[in-house]
């Protein structure tokens, strides 16, 4: 099977994931504020937990990308949200609904497309894609990954308007588990036997390099993205189709967007396109809780989520590009470790501060955040990073 065929298959398996993520996106906040009766805070630590353990399951399948195989890896991932959603199906109890979240990854830490839920499975994937690419066209399967996933996620979203309570979790397991078929017929790359199972030095510094910046990243995603939709329920009162709708077309101008990765990365790099994009979305969710506007505030939360991740698929390549071949999977396992342990804390203070009804802290703390992060990458990382070269692989 060739490499074009493969990526087909896992991006068909991806799609099915992000179908249910979007779903879940807008029926799991709405299940816990409003039909369950918890308050933001509640919300926040399910959140919280979530993040948490989907960093913890991010890390070992990042692990065993490397060393079992990332088609094996790719199927005892898939399980987890199919499994984490028939959870939250079959009880409403707080305890099963905090089970069924950590299981599931319903962290809401990032876009549908870039993981909102079973993120877990992101780092093999990636790792995956990695491997079926080259350095040249990589950014563009990437984003072209990411802008179809976005589209799918925004019409998990649009779902959203007519699926509520625990059936949107009953159909989001039923989406995201036909989507693990997909996987056996793939033969995806391995590491070659006689390449030794170490972390060089070279790896290990570019690993940390992005680890800290994932982890500064992941801190300013946890102020916000989990309470974007639970803010306009809490501020503006917006009942679940209409901000299902909005979702939706958040997510499709996020994908739209998402096809100028390759055009940023060979323009002016993914330093610079990082900076650019989240710099003026940093700037306009400052004015989110200032603006009591609901036409203006709609159209903020319209823009910000699609400027911060249109330059994700060029931040991807960087990655895989930068570190040894074997150490793909750890390497993006680690960054997803970083990113979602510097959310946890975030989203706890921010359901603290929504509890206690200073809505706007979380907003000016978020702009502060993104300002620390992007003078770290142009500490790191400059406007050009050096790419190593490609290496040959085996395949399983």
């Amino acid at each position: 099977m060739n490499n074009a065929a493969q990526l087909r298959l896992l991006l068909l398996f991806r799609l099915t994931r992000t179908l249910a993520a979007g779903l879940i996106s807008v029926a799991f906040p709405y299940y816990i504020l409003t039909e369950l009766h918890y308050n933001a805070f509640t919300l926040g630590v399910l959140y919280a937990a979530a993040t948490v353990a989907t960093a913890v399951f991010a890390l070992l399948f990042g692990y065993l990308a490397d060393v079992w195989g990332r088609k094996s890896t790719l199927l005892v991932a898939g399980i987890l949200l199919p499994a984490g959603a028939l959870l939250a199906f079959w009880s409403g109890r707080l305890a099963v609904i905090f089970a069924a979240a950590m299981l599931g990854g319903f962290s809401a830490t990032g876009a549908r497309a870039s993981g909102g839920a079973g993120g877990a499975g992101q780092p093999p994937q990636n790792a995956a894609i990695a491997d079926l690419t080259t350095t040249e066209n990589r950014t563009r399967y990437f984003s072209l990954f990411t802008f179809l996933s976005g589209l799918f996620g925004a019409g998990g979203m649009l779902l959203g308007r007519v699926l509520g309570g625990r059936d949107a979790f009953l159909a989001a397991a039923v989406v995201s588990a036909a989507g693990i078929p997909f996987i056996f017929p793939m033969m995806l790359p391995r590491r070659r036997r006689d390449e030794p199972l170490r972390v060089r030095v070279q790896s290990r510094k570019v690993i940390g390099k992005f680890s800290l910046t994932g982890a500064v990243n992941g801190f300013s995603q946890g102020l916000i993205i989990p309470f974007l939709i639970p803010f306009f329920v809490i501020i503006y009162h917006v009942p679940r189709p209409r901000m299902a709708t909005y979702g939706f077309i958040a997510e499709i101008l996020s994908s739209v967007l998402l096809l100028f990765s390759p055009w940023i990365e060979h323009k002016i790099g993914f330093v610079l396109g990082v900076a650019f994009t989240r710099g003026i979305g940093a700037v306009l969710l400052v004015l989110l809780p200032l603006v009591r506007n609901l036409p203006l505030a709609l159209a903020i939360y319209l823009l910000t989520p699609a400027l911060r991740v249109v330059a994700v698929p060029a931040q991807q390549t960087a990655l895989t590009a930068m570190v040894h071949e074997g150490e793909t999977g750890r390497a993006l396992g680690v960054n997803q470790v970083a990113r979602l342990s510097g959310s946890a804390g975030a989203i706890l203070f921010t359901g603290y501060a929504f509890g206690v009804e200073d809505i706007a802290l979380p907003f000016y703390a978020y702009a502060a955040v993104i300002a620390f992060s992007l003078t770290l990458y142009f500490r790191f990382f400059g406007t050009r990073p050096e790419l190593r070269p490609e290496e040959p692989t085996d395949r399983a």
